[in-house]
């Protein structure tokens, strides 16, 4: 296909608190749960179209694609591939903790625990690989970390511009392959 959708899932309790979620599956806020909706009617107003919604299998992502679902009609199903990175010994501490902001910039890093950034550029460039020689149309609903990794498989960045890229929650992007 020649392009996709992304959508950044819905507020957490851990965004509110500007926390690290990564891989820990922490739950929409009520706003988050509002924002997935109004996400709904907006891919409705704008007549975006998709054939499936591919929805990473975290509870915050997968509710959001859930109403989303609901809304548009656009069936979902669960994309392992789609699951946020894991920050190792980074997970729910602050997101612009300073020794945090450096670690994202190295790459082969798997934070103690985690995964690294090459692990997870390979598993999400996989999946867009695949959605580009595909004929279906798709919205994958997922996490910051992953819009990073798919923001670099579209355009060159450095390192700098990597770790800083992120989408709001419920935000809405078109990416082309060209």
């Amino acid at each position: 296909m020649d392009h996709f959708y992304f959508v950044r899932h819905g507020q957490t309790v851990w965004n509110v608190e500007n926390k690290i979620c990564g891989a820990t599956d922490i739950e929409l806020t009520e706003h988050g749960h509002e924002q997935a909706v109004e996400t709904g009617r907006k891919i409705l107003e704008m007549g975006l179209r998709a054939d499936l919604i591919l929805t990473s299998p975290l509870v915050r992502a997968s509710e959001t694609a859930r109403h989303i679902s609901e809304i548009t009609g656009i069936p979902v199903q669960v994309e392992p591939r789609l699951i946020e990175q894991n920050f190792g010994r980074y997970e729910s501490t602050p997101r612009n903790g300073a020794e945090f902001q450096e670690a994202k910039k190295l790459m082969a890093s798997r934070y103690g625990t985690g995964e690294s950034m090459l692990h997870l550029a390979q598993r999400i460039y996989n999946l867009l690989d695949e959605i580009k020689a595909g004929d279906k149309e798709y919205i994958l609903v997922a996490h910051n970390g992953i819009a990073r990794i798919v923001e670099s498989y579209f355009r060159d960045m450095t390192n700098e511009e990597f770790a800083a890229f992120g989408v709001r929650n419920c935000e809405v992007k078109r990416y082309d392959f060209i």
